[in-house]
C-alpha cells in the first residue's frame, strides 16, 4: 500500500509534532542543550505569526517540515529565513526533503519574496549536497554574529 503524502501549511495542533521535530534536529547538531524553546513558546509565536512551517504528512503523522519566517535584505527587499528543515531519518528516501523545500521556495514567490536564506553546518554533507542540488550558492567569507539575551 503507497502512503497518502501530504506536504501543507502547518495548523496550530501541528505545533507538538514540529517541536519534537527540532529537538530531534538539536539532537543531530549535537546540541540539545542548546534547544531551550518551549512548547508554550511555540504556541505563542504561532499565534502571534512570527514563524510560519509547511509539514509534510505521510498517513496523517507529521514527518518533515521547514519552519520560516520574513526578513529583510537591505539590498535586495523582501526574504524568507529559513530557520529549521527537518524530515524524519525514515522518510529522508521518500523525497519529502524536496517537496518540502520546493513548497518553501514556492511560499517565498508568493509573498513576492527576492531572496530565501538559511545556514548549514559545515559537517552536514548530506545537506550542502541537497542545497547544491537545488542551485543553492553556499557562502564561505560571511561570518555568524549572535549575542544571547
Amino acid at each position: 500500500m503507497v502512503p497518502s503524502i501530504v506536504v501543507e501549511r502547518a495548523r496550530r495542533s501541528d505545533l507538538p509534532a514540529i517541536h519534537g521535530l527540532v529537538r530531534e534536529l538539536a539532537v543531530y547538531e549535537k546540541a540539545e542543550s542548546e534547544f531551550v524553546a518551549s512548547l508554550d513558546d511555540y504556541y505563542r509565536d504561532f499565534d502571534a505569526d512570527i514563524f510560519e512551517c509547511i509539514v509534510a504528512r505521510v498517513d496523517d503523522e507529521v514527518v518533515g517540515m521547514v519552519l520560516y519566517y520574513m526578513t529583510y535584505s537591505t539590498w535586495k527587499g523582501r526574504m524568507l529565513y529559513l530557520e529549521d528543515f527537518v524530515v524524519l531519518e525514515a522518510n529522508r528516501r521518500d523525497g519529502l526533503g524536496q517537496k518540502l523545500f520546493d513548497a518553501f521556495l514556492d511560499r517565498a514567490r508568493e509573498l513576492e519574496c527576492r531572496l530565501v536564506k538559511w545556514q548549514v553546518l559545515d559537517w552536514n554533507e548530506p545537506a550542502i549536497k541537497f542545497y547544491l542540488k537545488n542551485s543553492a550558492i553556499i557562502e564561505k567569507e560571511w561570518w555568524n554574529g549572535k549575542i544571547f539575551l
